[in-house]
Order: C-alpha cells, then structure tokens, then sequence
C-alpha cells in the first residue's frame, strides 16, 4: 500500500485552504495511507475524512516525533506544503523516500523532487498547494467538495447555536494590520439591531474573551458571548446556522466560508488575490485600497496619524449597506 506523509500547515487559514489539495491527493490515491502532520493549534481542523492517521508534533522534540513516524511505518512520499526548513526536515527525518516541496533556501537539499515557486505573483495559495500534488494527482480546486462536518471533524463537540436568527462577529486577528477596531464592530452590531432587531454572537479563542466581554456588555448591541468554547472546529454549528459572518482576515473568516456561510471580510494589509477564503459559503472583501496597501504585514508601519487606514476607512455602515443589499436580511 502506498503510504504519504503531508506536512500540514501550520495557520488555521492555510490549513482550510488546503482542503482542495487533501481532496485532490485522496481522489488520485483513493486506496493509499494519507498521514498528517501538524502542530498542535491546527490538529484539531485536520481532516479526518480524506486522511487516515494524524500526527501532532510537539513544540520540542520534533526529532524524536519523526523518528517515532520512521519507525512506525515507511513512508513512499512525503509532501511539505509549509515552505520552511523545519518541515522539509522532519519529513526527510521521517523517511520519506521521495520528498516534495517548493524550492527556498537550504530547504532544498532536502527535498528529491524541489519545485520551483510559482511564478504568478497573484496565484492564490490554494493554487500553490495543488501545485505540490504528487504526479498523477488531479487539481480540483472546489474547498467544500463533500464538506460534512461532523464527518470530517467527528471528536469536535460542536457549540450549539442561540435559538432564532442571529449574526456572528469573529474579531480576532493576530496581526494588527489584520484587526478592524472593536468600534466598528460594536457600531455594526446597533445597526443591525436598529434595522433587524438580531441579536449576534461574538466567537474566537481565549486571546478574544475579554474583547467579546466589553462588546456583549453594550445593551444596544444585543450580543452575546461564545469565544473560549472550544477548538475553532467546534464552531462549525455555529457558523453554519448564521445569517451572515463579519470577520477580520483570520483563520475564522475561512472556516465559516467552508462551513457555508456568508462571510463579509473587513481586509487590512492582507493580498486578497492570495489567501480569500474560497467559500463555499459566499465571501465578500470590504478593503480601503490606500497607497500602501496589501502590505502583507502583520503590523503597519505608517505613522500614527495614518495607521491602520486600510481597516479604518471601511466603515460600519458600508459593511451594513452590503450586507442588506447581498443577502436581504
């Protein structure tokens, strides 16, 4: 039988918009042994239908991880969708007898079958984890094909949704040139309250529990708290039951797209044309194109007069007016 190793991505977005890529990979080789890869924040949106073994590496020790993947089995191919030394490495720790990846620095000495980057500039990412497909491998770009989530992720123990209509605001970001002001978000749930009466939920991890307790405590904007509840699988009800999503650009804004809802992206130095969430729930970006933007930075650099103006030039109600005129609501 033949037996794959995929190194994982290691960012929530990049690991759904791997999903065309673990889709097609299972299709060319319906009977093989598909391992994952993956760093602990990710293993829980691994997934579990098109692969059949998942392997978290630890923070220390990746070493002994690989050895312990050498020794359990012998691994036909191994593919590095990150493009780091690190994950090169533990596939060629691991055995891999033939090893895929993208040509970057010493990485690729590591690797028997380098490819060099893609040379559009604007591929999205999606485009380049299909172009690491093993020969014979079709590139089926569709992120939802088959998309059940209790079948994909069945361990998650999924939050349940409030009762009725209501709205989701996912206003977490790691990155500050990535995070809309909590303002705006708070200045959109009144408006949403004005015109509909909808209530909303604020979703996100730990990091985003005390940001979600200052928007909820505003009686106006009829919000309510879920963050801290879970993994980011754990959401999937959640967004699939929504009438609409508000996100930053941020893992979550993926995951609700793949769960099928509609998602408005408010987009900061991100590039768009490389890493938009690719549905199947409907996406629209709401970005400010100044002079410098997509920086593709994580924090921005203009003074402090003219920060962030690729968030702060989108406001709360242009988001609104889009999101009656495309959905109806």
């Amino acid at each position: 039988m033949l037996s794959i190793l995929v190194r994982s991505p290691n960012w929530i977005g990049d690991q759904v918009i791997a999903r065309p890529f673990f889709h097609a990979l299972r299709l060319a080789h319906p009977h093989a042994h598909i391992g994952a890869a993956c760093v602990p924040w990710v293993a829980d949106l691994q997934y579990r239908d098109l692969v059949d073994e998942v392997v978290v590496l630890p923070s220390r020790g990746l070493g002994a991880a690989a050895a312990r993947l050498r020794a359990a089995r012998r691994w036909d191919v191994g593919v590095s969708l990150p493009n780091s030394f690190s994950a090169a490495w533990m596939l060629f720790r691991a055995g891999a007898r033939e090893r895929i990846g993208y040509a970057a620095g010493w990485r690729s000495l590591l690797l028997n079958h380098s490819r060099p980057w893609p040379r559009a500039a604007k591929e999205h990412r999606a485009a380049t984890y299909l172009g690491l497909l093993p020969p014979g491998a079709p590139a089926v770009a569709t992120a939802g094909a088959s998309f059940n989530p209790a079948r994909v992720w069945p361990h998650a123990n999924p939050v349940a949704p409030p009762p009725g209509t209501y709205w989701v605001a996912a206003q977490g970001s790691n990155a500050e040139s990535r995070r809309w002001p909590p303002e705006s978000f708070a200045a959109l749930a009144r408006l949403v309250v004005q015109a509909t009466g909808m209530t909303g939920v604020v979703v996100g991890g730990r990091a985003e529990a005390p940001l979600a307790a200052r928007l909820c405590a505003d009686p106006a904007a009829r919000l309510s708290d879920l963050t801290a509840r879970g993994p980011a699988s754990a959401l999937w009800r959640v967004f699939g039951g929504a009438k609409f999503v508000v996100s930053n650009d941020s893992g979550l804004a993926h995951l609700a797209a793949l769960c099928g809802a509609p998602v408005h992206v408010v987009w900061g130095g991100g590039d768009p044309d490389v890493t938009k969430p690719l549905g199947p729930g409907r996406v629209h970006v709401h970005s400010n194109a100044v002079s410098c933007w997509p920086c593709v930075r994580n924090t921005c650099s203009q003074p402090a007069a003219l920060k962030i103006r690729c968030l702060t030039g989108t406001t709360s109600a242009a988001v609104w007016e889009s999101i009656r005129a495309g959905f109806s609501v």
